[in-house]
């Protein structure tokens, strides 16, 4: 059972920025509400102080996507269905697309929101990995400011943002990238449909003769949340592409892994399955560049 709440509809975003004013601190905003309602119902701590939940599903000005000035913006109400079949995100984002056609059950990404996503911050938040290897910026709003943040600034700590109870987050813009990157988003769940991730990475390589010009890595479901694995990349540029670098590039994913989480449980079953699925990750891109 749900205890009772409020429902709060506003009729326009101007609105809703106004309520969030008076009543942030108990209010929570809900979209697709496929992580609140579930939450709601187990009594999750994290919404213990809600007595509020203010919809935003219907607002059309948070649901729209498309590229302008080197950029492409995202609404945050954008559903993961709209996220996987939308061309621009196809055509120059395809981790992303990859990323939301694995989530849940074609009813869950009918809901889902991106936006709802990143604000929950699971560990198993599939979006937020190629987010972070796509230098994501995040649009926020209140009654006081409009200000953009970095993806990787925004995140603290799992189900914990830097959003203030009065903010709202109403977009992402993602850079273009130039030409020449290849990448690879990997999931592994304990079955193959609608699945929690228990491992997830995205990667982003572009290379130029045979040498590595940019790299980007970041975590999922293998760190308490998801991260840039700025050693790694930094180690990685510059360096001739092939079985030898990539190897070494495993071995240090392991080491930044423990580094961050400790030795746990399932390290010893996680840790050389992600290793060797990086390494693999790896050269199939490097043989993608060669044959492409």
């Amino acid at each position: 059972m749900i205890q009772d709440i409020d429902f709060y509809r506003p009729g326009s975003l101007e609105e809703l920025l106004t309520f969030l004013k008076d009543h942030g601190s108990n209010v929570k905003i809900i979209a697709g509400g496929t992580d609140i309602v579930p939450g709601l119902r187990q009594k999750a701590s994290r919404f213990s102080h809600v007595k509020t939940l203010a919809d935003i599903q219907h607002l059309h000005e948070l649901k729209t996507i498309e590229i302008s000035d080197g950029h492409l913006s995202i609404g945050s109400c954008a559903t993961f269905s709209q996220i996987e079949a939308n061309a621009l995100i196809r055509k120059h984002f395809p981790l992303l697309s990859c990323a939301a056609g694995l989530i849940g059950s074609t009813q869950i990404r009918n809901r889902a929101t991106i936006a709802g996503n990143v604000v929950n911050n699971a560990p198993c938040a599939d979006s937020v990995p190629p987010l972070l290897v796509y230098d994501a910026i995040v649009c926020v709003r209140s009654h006081r400011e409009d200000y953009t943040v970095p993806l990787n600034e925004l995140l603290l700590k799992p189900y914990q943002t830097r959003l203030n109870a009065d903010e709202v987050l109403t977009g992402f813009r993602l850079p273009v990238l130039a030409d020449g990157y290849r990448g690879e988003f990997y999931k592994l769940g304990r079955r193959r449909g609608v699945s929690i991730s228990r491992i997830s990475l995205a990667v982003l390589m572009q290379l130029q003769g045979g040498s590595i010009q940019d790299f980007r890595v970041a975590s999922g479901a293998i760190t308490p949340v998801s991260v840039r694995l700025s050693g790694i990349e930094e180690y990685a540029r510059d360096r001739k592409a092939g079985s030898e670098l990539f190897a070494q590039l495993a071995q240090q994913l392991g080491n930044e892994i423990i580094k961050i989480t400790g030795m746990r449980w399932s390290t010893p079953y996680k840790l050389p399955v992600v290793q060797q699925m990086f390494y693999q990750i790896l050269m199939k891109l490097n043989d993608e560049s060669v044959t492409g």
